[in-house]
């Protein structure tokens, strides 16, 4: 049993409060709706819209209950205009808003309406029999629903669905750019994801990277060689802790196995789910309250949104080959990386990027010294790993896609500074907590 299932069978039949505004709720909350991503096989960069959009509705909930301690995101991010305000003369319990809203707008922005409807009905159940006035129930859901229909108003205006019909990713033949990788061979993921508005950055080149190394796999003392050999003999050698450090941080949504003629999908986190559940860790190490804890979901998930926009315009600016690709072709057909090759361009890392911008926004709400042990992973056989700080996680992730094959050392290097560059860029300049300007 839980540590939240023992805290529910323990209450009272009029100790709703004590459910509902248990700050392990909420991230219980956000780890619903990532099994439910999961379980959808969206992609990572999909997958952060729906914590992005999902997580500023549970903030602004809880930023419209106190408004003396939480600063709404209003004219903060890109086109904004805010929730309706609280109604005035009902009583309405904004911890469960909170709740209500972002599951109302999870379900919303990419799936289909409902998906999230029994989880929502099993919570309004929880509310009800431990004592939640039924007014108070109906002021708490007309408000959630209010505060969830402004922010998936918002969402409708930042190009997602334009780019569902945009055109398809053009492959060439020319030498250097990305092609298809083993085994799925499948197109290139969201080639337009550059055209969707970012929520603090100005525009998806505003840290546009610099270019990398120069095709040339002939010219041994050229460092594009060199980067090529040093990630082909890093993977003919890696020791079982480069190992369990790629396969801990590999994250891959849709893995295809291949077992002589069998083929089968197999699922896990994605690179902003892996970090939502370390929000979600690190809220209960430092026993946040349930503002903070809801502030740091949402600061985590719109810095995630915006670094991936920033590196998807570095992808397909650049449309660099995959290790994979230049080895195969150049110098051993028989070679491969140690995970999966995900399929869209090399430069730069998609999860360093994501997860150094990541790193920057939790330290900028919990501190740069929390230590704590990540088992993200343990639901998917892999042991868990332990970290001095977000920032340590986030160059071992930075070690993690080198270590699997999937991406050259510079580009990790690379990546990992802008993803920085990002995410300090959102901790800056969102104002959120009052009391703390940086929070």
């Amino acid at each position: 049993m839980t540590g939240l299932a023992i805290l529910i069978s323990s209450c009272k039949k009029n100790d709703y409060q004590q459910i509902l505004h248990n700050p392990e709720l909420y991230s219980s909350t956000v780890h619903e709706l990532n099994s439910v991503v999961m379980g959808n096989n969206f992609t990572p960069v999909v997958a952060s819209r729906n914590y992005a959009y999902a997580t500023v509705a549970g903030y602004e909930a809880i930023a419209a209950g106190y408004p003396k301690q939480y600063q709404s995101l209003a004219g903060q991010l890109n086109d904004f205009k805010g929730v309706p305000a609280a109604p005035k003369g009902k009583t309405v319990d904004f911890e469960y808003a909170a709740i209500l809203a972002f599951c109302e707008v999870g379900q919303a922005v990419t799936f289909p309406e409902g998906s999230m409807k029994y989880y929502i009905d099993s919570l309004n159940t929880l509310a009800l029999d431990h004592g939640m006035p039924e007014d108070v129930l109906a002021n708490t859901q007309a408000y959630a629903k209010g505060v969830a229909g402004a922010v998936i108003k918002w969402s409708k205006g930042d190009n997602y669905l334009r780019t569902r019909s945009a055109s398809k990713f053009t492959v060439t033949s020319e030498d250097g750019r990305w092609i298809p990788t083993p085994p799925m061979y499948a197109q290139a993921v969201e080639p337009h994801w550059m055209e969707v508005r970012p929520m603090v950055l100005d525009s998806a080149s505003q840290y546009r990277v610099p270019p990398p190394p120069k095709f040339d796999v002939k010219n041994k003392t050229s460092k594009y060689y060199q980067e090529v050999m040093y990630i082909k003999n890093t993977v003919e050698n890696l020791t079982p802790e480069q190992k369990h450090i790629a396969d801990f941080w590999d994250d891959n949504p849709g893995k295809m196995n291949v077992s002589g003629h069998v083929q089968f999908i197999t699922k896990k986190f994605s690179p902003p789910g892996h970090w939502m559940s370390i929000t979600g860790i690190a809220a209960k190490k430092v026993h946040a309250d349930f503002g903070t804890t809801v502030c740091a979901f949402a600061k985590t998930a719109i810095a995630l949104f915006d670094s991936f926009i920033q590196c998807w315009d570095a992808k397909y600016h650049y449309n660099t080959m995959r290790p994979e690709t230049a080895i195969n072709k150049y110098l051993d057909i028989n070679w491969r990386p140690y995970l999966q090759t995900p399929p869209f361009p090399e430069y730069t890392c998609g999860h360093s990027t994501v997860s150094s911008s990541a790193a920057e926004a939790l330290t900028s709400v919990f501190g740069d010294h929390v230590a704590y042990t990540d088992t993200s992973e343990l639901e998917f056989g892999i042991e868990s790993r332990s970290f001095s700080s977000f920032r340590a996680a986030a160059l071992e992730n930075n070690w993690a896609r080198f270590y699997g094959g999937i991406h050259f050392h510079n580009s990790c290097q690379v990546a990992h500074y802008y993803g920085k560059k990002v995410g300090e860029l959102v901790s800056n300049k969102l104002i959120m907590k009052k009391s703390a300007s940086k929070l």
